[in-house]
């Protein structure tokens, strides 16, 4: 699959989700210059910074990443500066905060407490035990990696589905900040941004109404975007026992998630009810992004 250019040097796997549907589709499906997807932004330059609110006008942020993800980006971020202390032209791009001004963040752990209880389940006494142990005593990647082999054993396919069950305190949290119209245009990430970000965003596409076709496309363009990190990226997600795979885009992850949702919860309206998220906010979200025209209804 073709690489999408990022119109970012220092911020990976970014796209107007609408452009890339509406591409795909061959018609104005969407409204464009709405809604963004990409990965972290701590590293962006104060340039790619700027130009995210002066040029793409983005408003809000939803973050999806955990508490250890934060701490391992803030580690960095202090070796960064420790390195480049003697390097006064680095001065202003490594004191640059991490959030960005004007910008409302929303951390939203979408693999929080539900998500770690779930895979807590399927541990025995003693690995819960040393698990215990080395979150207390901080040892965070050594306690993530007791979890991994079951993480390994359900691939992403059905950690996607897990997260669907279990997370759905998270889907009402995000679907609350797409809902409020004020709120836009708003940018998704994760640490790659193509897994939870891509989840979160297949949900919206869904909801309206997107073809499974153009939604598969959307989600698979993520793995050639992340090829040119992807060597420094295993390096950390080896370092919490997982493999290549979680590197990947697996074709069948679109239509599975697609099929369970529709088995096991009808549809991905009655799924968002579950969830929380109203019929009223479903339609919110439907009339901000559909290109609907003029005297036609949704």
């Amino acid at each position: 699959m073709e690489n999408t250019a990022t119109p970012f040097a220092t911020i990976p796997n970014f796209r107007d989700v609408a452009e890339m549907i509406n591409t795909t589709m061959g018609t104005t499906y969407m409204k464009a210059g709405l809604l963004y997807r990409g990965a972290r932004l701590d590293e962006a330059s104060p340039e790619d910074r700027k130009r995210l609110v002066n040029d793409y006008g983005i408003r809000n942020v939803i973050d999806l990443r955990t508490k250890t993800e934060h701490i391992q980006q803030a580690q960095k971020r202090d070796d960064k500066i420790k390195s480049s202390a003697a390097v006064p032209q680095s001065n202003n791009e490594v004191a640059e905060p991490l959030k960005i001004p004007g910008v409302t963040y929303h951390e939203i752990n979408f693999n929080g407490h539900a998500f770690s209880k779930m895979l807590i389940n399927k541990l025995t006494w003693r690995e819960f035990g040393r698990l215990v142990w080395l979150m207390a005593t901080g040892y965070r990647l050594d306690a993530i990696k007791i979890l991994s082999p079951h993480m390994r054993a359900a691939g992403l396919v059905g950690l996607a589905k897990d997260s669907l069950d279990v997370c759905t305190k998270e889907v009402y949290q995000v679907f609350a900040v797409l809902a409020e119209s004020g709120n836009w245009p708003v940018m998704l990430h994760c640490t790659q941004g193509k897994d939870r970000t891509g989840l979160t965003v297949m949900l919206v596409l869904m909801l309206l109404g997107v073809p499974q076709e153009a939604v598969e496309k959307d989600y698979m363009v993520s793995e050639p975007n992340l090829l040119s990190e992807k060597t420094e990226r295993m390096k950390e997600i080896e370092s919490i026992g997982l493999t290549e795979h979680f590197a990947s885009c697996p074709p069948e992850l679109v239509p599975e998630v697609q099929n369970h949702i529709t088995e096991k919860y009808g549809s991905v309206e009655k799924y968002l009810l579950k969830t929380g998220v109203t019929k009223e906010m479903q339609e919110t979200i439907k009339t901000r992004l559909l290109n609907v025209p003029d005297g036609s209804t949704l």
